[in-house]
């Protein structure tokens, strides 16, 4: 019996929780900005996801504790990087929040050649969560764990290929690096989103999965796919079974990739109003409600100070630019 339900419920859920709770008002502490006018969430993605999600918990936490009305704005498209070049050309006045992910934040700098905007126009916040990738396998490959998915790749060199939800995005990368890493080779297989390759993965057609958490964690502990590894540092409190990845080969020490979710201001905002920004989400990142949210989306809080998230990112942006670069890769944003 399947211990964990989908993706989509676990998060259709967890906007629930959010927009029911009701969350503690946080007192204003002398001469904390407030905002003046209505404040816009834009959420560079599509509804529903994990983006989406955060954008909306962020929102319904601000709206009583500042007075104003808060509202989200999903603008998708160019895997990110449209909605964040809209916030990245503003006047920062404190009122348009970016909800930002490893996408338009740290892999768009080095893969996409046409892309509109820098990093430098952008103020950051505060990261919110941290959820990990998964490698999984199909049950009729004989393996088991990541040593021995080394192993056969090594005695198989052309049997095995991977699959992810598309080129440049956060699994595929994922998957790139341990090649690098380990120094093998499989044949990567890009699909147009998480659905098809876990679909493909499902039905045999690819031996190896690089995914999020979830689609791909439900399917694991349901026995229909094998988990190798998590990617992060430390085991996922949903699947405590699968190990990390820097647990498995000594190469593998420093493995560490992670989808996160944090915020992000135009660069111009007011010190006054990124502070007070701040210290909300970490007021949010503590209720019940939301640590019950995260839970159900296997993810961790990951609040910072404002300088602690940019280094974070810098950090990321850095890692993601090694592995575009030995792979040889370069999109144009569409």
């Amino acid at each position: 019996m399947t211990r964990l339900i989908t993706r989509r419920s676990v998060l259709t859920g967890a906007a629930a929780i959010t927009s029911a709770a009701i969350l503690p008002r946080a007192s204003l502490g002398a001469g904390e900005w407030k905002p003046t006018e209505t404040v816009r969430v834009i959420v560079p993605a599509a509804a529903g996801g994990s983006t989406d999600v955060m954008g909306r918990m962020l929102a319904a936490h601000l709206q009583p504790v500042w007075g104003q009305s808060v509202v989200v704005e999903n603008r998708s498209g160019g895997g990110g990087t449209i909605g964040t070049a809209e916030v990245a050309r503003l006047k920062g006045d404190g009122h348009t929040i970016l909800v930002g992910n490893p996408g338009p934040n740290a892999i768009a700098y080095s893969i996409f050649k046409n892309l509109t905007y820098k990093s430098d126009q952008l103020q950051a916040v505060s990261n919110m969560i941290k959820i990990p990738n998964i490698v999984c396998a199909h049950p009729s490959v004989p393996i088991k764990t990541i040593p021995e998915l080394i192993a056969y790749i090594k005695a198989n060199p052309d049997k095995l290929n991977y699959g992810s939800s598309g080129v440049g995005q956060s699994p595929h990368l994922t998957g790139a690096w341990w090649l690098q890493l380990t120094g093998l080779k499989m044949q990567h297989v890009p699909f147009r989103g998480a659905g098809p390759a876990l679909q493909a993965a499902l039905a045999g057609d690819i031996q190896i999965l690089f995914d999020n958490l979830y689609p791909s964690l439900p399917q694991v502990l349901d026995g229909k796919l094998t988990g190798l590894a998590v990617t992060t540092q430390q085991r996922n409190a949903q699947a405590p079974n699968v190990p990390a990845m820097r647990e498995t080969a000594p190469e593998l020490e420093k493995f560490d990739v992670a989808s996160w979710f944090g915020v992000f201001y135009p660069k111009s905002t007011p010190t006054e109003a990124v502070t007070a920004l701040n210290e909300q989400i970490k007021v949010l990142l503590g209720t019940d409600a939301t640590k019950k949210t995260i839970a159900a989306m296997g993810a961790v809080a990951d609040y910072g100070t404002p300088q602690q998230y940019q280094t974070f990112v810098e950090a990321e942006t850095a890692k993601f630019k090694t592995i575009i670069d030995k792979e040889g890769l370069q999109m144009e944003v569409k």
